[in-house]
């Protein structure tokens, strides 16, 4: 694991660049505290941090070829490198090392552009190709590992994080409305935008190729549900559920390859118990497993973890997470994540990596699961939609919607009446649109009316809906599930989900690794009939057959609930001084961004209960907080 960085230059300027190169890769020394190299080579410089994990003595970088033209930085880990080496012996190729970095020169060497389709695992990758004067960037296909390029001038940029780029500083910071839109909706930036403009990210399944006559992005790779469709997986359901039991069996087991202690993130959900369990089975060492826990009592998931934990035997490590925890853990947050992101569950999951990185340097994970087999409770709301919209329009406008704009905000359910009106509000929206107002935080009227009425024309007017039209449709498929899931894949696992994940854990210098999103796993999903996937009202319906005889009962049967803080508690409570100092009337009007009495209405509504905005005031929130470190600090 490692954090990336460099500069193409287009011209034939060569200025000296060392200093440049040193400050990109100094902030991104937390992705790779264990060492560190830098090449610079006619036209191109590159340089990167290294968290060792396979081969701890042989697998520096960059990593060049016998022929010494072929240079790369690498960050992630190819899990078939050893079937890679075999194969590549065969084509005649020599290797001086035991890292998965080398396979990727001579996979290069020997297949060209084609050498990225033959990689499994989690990569973000620069190669330089000194022959063809050619820059070569890849993503992994569902994006675990981040890169980010800008075309600045007569220079192409390039980093694992944002704060490389800036650190360079040859890339403005100029806020991107288009983005800004897509954050307050969303509460994250999907890929290719970024949050500057000028600034992208690479698309998962991407390959970017630079020269000094052309720079093109093309996908490689593209997840196609429609499969499931068109050419399904034959035989019956105990067929089915055998043969994802083998795929998952397989893709733990080469997840686990490491020459460091490793564990698992244990939530007590199915998806990371499953992990777990696998794991277990896996090893004759016991497993070590991390866990939070909360005084909240709706938040608190521990008691799942601990009962999980029991039941396989894993040496079990918890950890409870109080207010006081995440005012110290922000400014930490703050400083890894440099673009506005708003899911509060990114708290957690960096305290318990850090937990974690105590024990082990590798934790496995069990991200991915929800969104390739209808894990989302939204899934469910949109079975309920058509019945709820042959309910006679009268009794709809009278009656239910008004009694829900009534609805106080519960103690017990926090999050019970914001999802009501939602599902409210989207039941007549299209499919696309409804299920991310379903998670998202801001939208239409009220996403409008928080806005500076100076910059509201420019944001509102960001393409939102036909994005997310668009992500639906490419998806290949007919089924309407096939294409929510799709879009899921595409914005939520990658804009949120795994940048949660890789930046809270590289922030803790902590390697984590998600087998559910394996490349064989995912092969084998794209073919696995809807039906398989949400049965009824019961979401990832053939993973729990196919882990029931591994898991207690109550963990099969488990509603999906979410890992999560109880943010709209501490908003009036805890973090009151907080969203005081960030979100007060004269400081929105002088930023010129927010506008403050609708602003205002939001923080007296939630403080009264006479509504539950903790999504949307937390998305303001942090963005005033990301402003502040990275907008406005020079």
């Amino acid at each position: 694991m490692c954090g990336i960085a460099g500069i193409f230059r287009l011209d034939d300027r060569r200025p000296d660049d060392q200093e440049t190169l040193r400050a990109m890769r100094e902030s991104l020394a937390h992705r790779g505290p264990d060492g560190h190299g830098s090449l610079i080579r006619g036209p191109v410089r590159l340089t990167m941090c290294r968290l060792s994990v396979i081969d701890l003595q042989g697998g520096d970088q960059p990593m060049t070829s016998e022929t010494g033209t072929v240079h790369v930085v690498f960050n992630g880990e190819i899990y078939n490198f050893a079937e890679l080496r075999d194969n590549l012996r065969h084509f005649g190729h020599r290797f001086r090392t035991r890292s998965d970095t080398e396979v990727i020169v001579h996979a290069y060497e020997q297949w060209g552009d084609d050498f990225v389709s033959h990689l499994n695992g989690m990569f973000a990758i620069a190669l330089w190709d000194e022959a063809k004067a050619r820059l070569l960037l890849a993503r992994d296909r569902a994006g675990i590992k981040p890169l980010y390029f800008a075309h600045i001038g007569s220079a192409l940029l390039f980093g694992s994080e944002l704060k490389a780029l800036l650190n360079s500083g040859l890339v403005p910071r100029e806020l991107d409305y288009e983005a800004l839109g897509q954050y307050l909706s969303l509460e994250y930036i999907p890929a290719p935008a970024s949050i500057l403009r000028g600034v992208r990210k690479l698309r998962p399944g991407h390959l970017l190729t630079a020269s000094k006559s052309e720079v093109r992005d093309r996908t490689y790779w593209d997840l196609s549900l429609g499969k499931s469709e068109v050419d399904p997986l034959h035989g019956g359901e105990p067929d089915h559920v055998h043969a994802f039991r083998e795929v998952l069996q397989r893709a733990v087991q080469q997840e686990m390859v490491s020459d460091v202690p490793i564990g698992v993130l244990l939530s007590g959900g199915i998806d990371s118990s499953t992990v777990a369990a696998l794991m277990t089975e896996a090893t004759d060492e016991p497993v070590q497993s991390f866990s939070v826990s909360f005084a909240e009592r709706w938040f608190d998931e521990s008691a799942f973890a601990r009962r999980v934990a029991s039941h396989l035997g894993t040496s079990h490590h918890e950890l409870r997470v109080t207010p006081s925890d995440l005012y110290e853990a922000l400014p930490t947050i703050l400083t890894k994540v440099d673009e506005p992101f708003a899911d509060p569950s990114i708290v957690p999951s960096y305290l318990v990596s850090r937990f974690a990185r105590q024990h082990v340097k590798v934790v496995l994970g069990g991200d991915g699961g929800d969104e390739m087999l209808a894990g989302y409770s939204t899934l469910q709301a949109h079975r309920l939609a058509p019945m709820y919209r042959m309910l006679p329009a009268t009794l709809r406008h009278a009656v239910v919607e008004r009694a829900a704009a009534r609805l106080p905000a519960s103690p017990r359910y926090p999050a019970f009446d914001f999802l009501l009106r939602r599902f409210i509000q989207g039941a007549d929206a299209p499919y696309w649109r409804r299920h991310q107002m379903l998670t998202g935080a801001l939208y239409g009227e009220t996403k409008s009316a928080v806005l500076h009425p100076d910059i509201r024309p420019a944001v509102n007017d960001c393409g939102f809906d036909a994005m997310l039209a668009e992500t639906a449709l490419a998806s290949r498929a007919e089924h309407p599930l096939n294409r929510i899931l799709y879009q899921d894949f595409k914005l939520y696992l990658e804009g949120d989900v795994l940048t949660k994940t890789d930046r809270a854990s590289m922030a803790a210098s902590l390697e984590t690794r998600v087998p559910l999103l394996n490349v064989d796993v995912l092969s084998h999903l794209e073919r696995v009939p809807v039906a398989l996937k949400l049965r009824g009202l019961t979401g990832k319906y053939v993973l729990r057959r196919a882990v029931s005889d591994l898991l207690p009962h109550s963990i099969i049967r488990r509603r999906k609930r979410g890992f999560s803080i109880p943010i709209a508690a501490w908003l009036n409570d805890d973090l009151r001084a907080l969203t005081h100092e960030y979100l007060n009337e004269s400081r929105l009007q002088r930023e010129g961004i927010f506008n403050p009495p609708e602003v205002a209405r939001l923080l007296d509504e939630h403080a009264r209960r006479a509504g539950n905005h903790a999504k949307g005031i937390w998305t303001i929130l942090m963005f005033q907080l990301w402003r502040e470190r990275w907008l406005d600090a020079v």
